[in-house]
């Protein structure tokens, strides 16, 4: 949108029209039921349209960072995973929001940016309409993927005998903290999670958990929507490398993870002749493939050897929930 002298976001939001009741007495770090979430919830989301008298598609993500203050990040192209180029486009940000008497509002000298009915309507100095962005609910490609055949379920809601010492919500969910009483080498791993949303934390102390392949690999699990990849946020293999893409959708949102992976190689005198290996679909896109795994996770329950290792989920002190998870051996 060079021809316009700006991105989405060189302007800030001068009104906000979504009306939200901000409550300085809620003082609740940590939400687990979409039913029951402050205010700012409603603000937090994607956004995705065209801008432009060329209709050139743009991605915004609206953090909400508590007490009615918001991050955003805008997305040349669009929302990651959806036209946003990993490695060339064009990601800025963070654009600073603060709600107030019920106004979430910013101010930029070129642009004005106006939410009203899920919708943000983006007009120039002048007034003039340069084109909308429509909040959307993204679901996974591969949510409630039924067992492949041959599968082993580990995990279907029914109970969670599966797993040591696990338990389960009230309303059908495996709690973090446990591991599978099943071992495995190869494998690929379906596994659905949703994150607590905790505005008022920041890094890792937002929604923290992981998956360990075989108790010894992590697969990051945390609240990093919108956030650069990094190792040791969500789709990161911690440690070892960053996602190609964060495809991160907000939390309290049901998140899946596909996994493919191939253990170690082992000599018949225990030594290590191959490292294993990880490809890892996040939501349905691809952000790694054929990840080496020279070590181990720092502080994973098990070290390295040629046994068999079960599916861990990390307890962080969050309370992060997984259902429909299962796994074929290869």
């Amino acid at each position: 949108m060079s021809c316009l002298k700006i991105s989405i976001f060189t302007f800030l939001f001068v009104q906000a029209c979504f009306i939200c009741t901000i409550s300085g007495a809620d003082k609740k770090r940590s939400y687990t039921d979409p039913k029951e979430v402050d205010a700012d919830y409603a603000i937090q989301g994607e956004y995705s349209g065209e801008l432009g008298p060329k209709k050139e598609k743009f991605g915004l993500q609206v953090i909400a960072r508590g007490g009615g203050k918001f991050d955003a990040y805008s997305f040349e192209g669009g929302l990651p995973g959806d036209g946003f180029d990993a490695e060339d486009g064009k990601r800025e940000g963070p654009y600073k929001f603060v709600t107030k008497d019920g106004v979430v509002s910013a101010v930029d000298e070129d642009m004005v940016g106006t939410v009203k009915n899920g919708a943000i309507s983006v007009k120039d100095a002048d007034g003039k309409s340069i084109g909308e962005l429509k909040r959307v609910e993204r679901k996974s490609k591969t949510l409630g993927k039924k067992p492949e055949k041959g599968a082993i379920v580990l995990f279907d809601g029914s109970d969670a005998k599966g797993w040591k010492n696990g338990k389960m919500t009230k309303d059908g969910h495996l709690l973090m903290g446990t591991e599978s009483l099943r071992k495995f080498q190869d494998c690929f791993l379906h596994m659905e999670f949703r994150l607590p949303y905790e505005p008022t934390n920041r890094g890792q102390g937002r929604g923290n958990s992981g998956v360990y392949l075989q108790r010894r690999y992590e697969v990051q699990i945390i609240d990093s929507f919108g956030e650069k990849p990094r190792h040791d946020l969500c789709g990161g293999i911690y440690v070892t490398a960053p996602p190609k893409v964060n495809m991160s959708y907000p939390p309290l949102t049901w998140q899946t993870y596909d996994i493919e992976f191939k253990a170690a190689k082992y000599d018949d005198k225990g030594k290590k002749t191959a490292n294993g290996t990880l490809t890892v679909w996040h939501n349905g896109v691809l952000i790694h493939k054929d990840q080496q795994l020279p070590k181990r996770t720092t502080a994973s329950p098990a070290k390295e050897s040629p046994n068999p290792g079960a599916v861990y989920f990390q307890n962080h002190g969050h309370v992060v929930v997984f259902r429909n998870i299962w796994a074929v051996e290869k």
